[in-house]
């Protein structure tokens, strides 16, 4: 009775299809989907105001509290005390037109007006840069990414306001890498190097949540690295168009 239900076991496991003939149809189906057709994960940083983190709200996400990270796509949560790993990939610093606040309008009115949209603004008493529409453009840092993991997520993290700080820093230390060639320093690919990414507590007039971002060590699977680099080539290709559109609302 035991070798039959064992035989039946191995026949039924027999009958899955291999990893091999996945790869022998490997694209097959994704022919006519292109950038336009997918949608970017935003790897989001929680706050109390988050949407995510409210129980009657219908954007809730079970076990979602603020200081976490969030992908948008996966709806996966991360721990931002315990933190994650991530490797930069590209990098684009855009200034999206929002309508006001109060207006509730979500999408930017415009992705991207370009730096020298600043010559038309002027700062109101919240030092946000004002448009004489009315609109606001808010400054954003566009950090992508790969999510360092048993199953390495792509994402977008945009930094805007006070995290602008922290982008910088970030920035300063993917810069600050190299590698030796022929007793010559050449400057080490930003994909090549793996960051702690956590989240830390902030206390003003009010409480929130920003990054905390350390070098960890180099990239050290090449499957990884090369995910990374295609990563790269496409964004880079595409000069990575309209990334503010894909975020629903701007964190003022």
């Amino acid at each position: 009775m035991q070798q039959a239900t064992s035989d039946k076991v191995t026949k039924k496991e027999s009958n899955l299809p291999s990893s091999s003939l996945f790869i022998q149809d490997a694209g097959m189906g994704l022919e006519n989907m292109d950038k336009d057709d997918l949608a970017l994960p935003f790897l989001k940083l929680l706050q109390s105001s988050s949407d995510e983190t409210k129980k009657k709200h219908a954007n809730y996400v079970e076990g979602a509290e603020a200081g976490m990270f969030y992908n948008t796509v996966t709806k996966k949560l991360y721990d931002g005390e315990k933190g994650i790993e991530v490797i930069p990939c590209f990098y684009k610093l855009t200034f999206p037109e929002w309508a006001p606040f109060e207006r509730k309008e979500g999408r930017p009115v415009n992705p991207d007006r370009g730096a020298e949209v600043l010559s038309q603004t002027k700062k109101n008493d919240k030092n946000q840069d004002i448009l004489p529409n009315g609109n606001l453009i808010i400054k954003t840092a566009n950090h992508f990414v790969v999510i360092n993991g048993p199953r390495p997520e792509k994402a977008l993290m945009a930094m805007k306001s006070t995290q602008l700080k922290v982008s910088r820093g970030w920035n300063s230390l993917i810069k600050d890498e190299f590698e030796m060639d022929n007793n010559k320093a050449v400057p080490a690919p930003s994909f090549s190097r793996i960051y702690r990414l956590k989240s830390v507590e902030n206390t003003g007039s009010f409480t929130w949540h920003g990054y905390s971002i350390d070098l960890l060590r180099k990239v050290d699977n090449t499957a990884v690295y090369q995910m990374a680099k295609e990563f790269h080539s496409s964004l880079k290709k595409s000069n990575a168009k309209a990334v503010a559109a894909q975020e629903e609302k701007a964190p003022f």
